[in-house]
């Protein structure tokens, strides 16, 4: 498929940014596993996007948008496709609307640590809960993150989509279907963007609120270690995954360099040179003994992609 040289040729040809093939995975997610990925590019512009997608599409090679690797699980196989990093699209705009909210615009790539300290900044509120999460615009849209009672959906206005043809569709949240810890967007389809609707506040409060969380995560979450965030969602019920972890008896559990961390049960962590399969074999012996010992279905919050090795 994308072994093909002419391919390649065609693929590099339209990418203006960094470009590299047959490419570890491992380096590019926040858990540092990963096998090869047969090519992995960073578009700069959405027309550039545009024509990398429509390319793809036509030549019937996989894709996948990521934007800084969290949440993610690439198996010892790799990718047999090309994986589209998105943190060229990183333009970042302020519209006033009225004398008491802000529309804060931002491309997919933008982390979201950077749109909660820019909010910080001018005295905006409404992303605080977003402080600590490690992940970018896009991401956190696709997976409608949330912390601490709130939700992305919470304040997006409106998102930027772009369908496999190319054409970029700016769509309001309520024509969207938000769940939790998902929106529901077609195959193909890559958020580029979107709009937060924040309002005015008073600067030390969304300080000191912001501090609260990033201290509360500190004590709560491993990120001594690399990690990908919370392995599982949380199961209708009202007890948090990491409870049940915790109450299976599992915080602890070492497969090879993959560890159940002791900290948090809802986290698994990299020791060091710790194999995808590794990871996913803690998830598979949580998973079981979820559901044979408390009728609990658990699903998984990362996305696991790739071939087996």
């Amino acid at each position: 498929m994308l072994k093909d040289t002419t391919l390649r040729q065609k693929l590099r040809d339209m990418v203006s940014g960094k470009i590299l093939f047959d490419e570890p995975m491992s380096h590019h997610t926040s858990i540092g596993v990963g096998g090869i990925a047969d090519a992995v590019v960073w578009p700069e512009r959405s027309e550039e996007l545009s024509r990398i997608i429509h390319f793809l599409w036509h030549s019937q090679i996989p894709f996948i948008p990521v934007g800084n690797g969290t949440n993610l699980i690439v198996k010892d196989g790799g990718y047999k496709g090309t994986v589209i990093l998105m943190q060229g699209l990183n333009s970042v705009s302020l519209a006033e609307r009225g004398s008491s909210q802000v529309l804060i615009h931002a491309g997919a790539g933008v982390t979201l640590s950077e749109i909660v300290l820019l909010s910080e900044k001018r005295s905006l509120s409404g992303m605080e809960f977003c402080a600590g999460i490690p992940g970018s615009v896009g991401g956190a849209v696709r997976m409608n993150a949330g912390a601490y009672g709130k939700e992305i959906k919470d304040v997006v206005e409106t998102v930027e989509l772009m369908i496999i043809s190319g054409e970029i569709l700016s769509s309001k949240k309520d024509d969207l279907k938000f769940e939790y810890r998902n929106l529901d967007i077609s195959e193909g389809t890559i958020i580029i963007g979107a709009s937060f609707l924040l309002t005015r506040g008073i600067e030390e409060q969304i300080h000191a609120r912001i501090n609260e969380i990033l201290g509360k995560r500190k004590n709560k979450h491993p990120l001594e270690y690399r990690n990908a965030g919370s392995i599982f969602k949380n199961p209708n019920g009202g007890v948090p995954a990491g409870q049940i972890i915790d109450e299976l008896g599992l915080k602890g559990m070492r497969i090879g360099n993959a560890k159940i961390s002791e900290k948090h049960g809802n986290f698994i962590v990299n020791l060091g040179n710790a194999k995808a399969s590794d990871i996913i074999a803690l998830i598979d012996i949580i998973k079981t003994k979820a559901n044979e010992e408390r009728g609990i279905k658990l699903q998984t919050e990362v996305k696991i992609v790739g071939e087996d090795g």
